[in-house]
């Protein structure tokens, strides 16, 4: 079965590829690493090397055997989108995704550039979801990438958010994630960063979710963004 998941937007993880390479700010403290060096501690045999890019054959047809339809976040430990991921790869966890109809899948990357650059050759099913991170405005440029692929919900991981992002444009974009860095070093989220952002969103007409307000402490600082919970999810 598939591994339950604690982040607040999916239920489930897939991880047909483990590990990953730091691109911008957002990576600093990547909890995926920190997790991937505790399973490599307690012996996991798809963490031997830690962190390091690892492909798994063994796991890429595991979502066929889920027979209960589910939201699925594909490699929450990783980046499908890695330039070290070959694109037969990527296409064959497309065609398990396909076959999967039954589940949503949910993809997130960093690395824009290099997605619209491959998902031009891919076939992208409509239970495919596919979203970019962007922590600050000298990252909004991925979004422009991500309205290049054809997949039919597009959205967008603003966590960790690390400065405000005026002006953000949200044409065809489907759903907005936003949330603070938790952890030991967590880094400040600002609140009228925030509201900038629910704002737009509600303008918009784009469903919003606060994931979180982070800091070292995330369950004590809480999920409510003006004494609400936004929990809006895509149609």
């Amino acid at each position: 079965m598939a591994s339950r998941s604690s982040i607040e937007w999916t239920e489930y993880t897939w991880n047909p590829v483990t590990g990953c390479t730091k691109v911008s700010p957002g990576c600093r403290n990547c909890y995926a690493e920190r997790m991937a060096i505790r399973l490599q501690a307690m012996g996991q045999p798809n963490y031997v090397g830690g962190f390091k890019l690892a492909l798994h054959e063994q796991v890429l047809n595991a979502p066929l055997e889920w027979t209960r339809p589910s939201v699925v976040f594909v490699n929450s430990m990783s980046d499908l989108f890695h330039e070290d991921v070959p694109l037969g790869f990527i296409r064959k966890a497309f065609d398990v995704m396909r076959k999967a109809s039954q589940h949503q899948f949910q993809i997130l990357t960093k690395r824009a550039g290099h997605l619209a650059k491959v998902g031009a050759s891919l076939t992208w099913p409509d239970n495919v979801w596919m979203g970019v991170s962007v922590e600050n405005k000298e990252f909004a440029y991925r979004i422009d990438y991500l309205r290049e692929t054809r997949a039919r919900v597009k959205f967008l991981s603003i966590e960790p958010l690390l400065g405000p992002i005026p002006e953000l444009d949200l044409s065809s974009i489907d759903w907005v994630i936003v949330g603070g860095e938790s952890g030991p070093r967590a880094r400040v989220m600002k609140r009228e960063w925030v509201i900038e952002i629910k704002n737009r969103c509600v303008d918009a007409d784009v469903p919003f979710f606060f994931k979180q307000w982070g800091g070292t402490n995330r369950t004590k600082a809480g999920r409510k963004l003006e004494g609400r919970i936004w929990n809006q999810m895509p149609p």
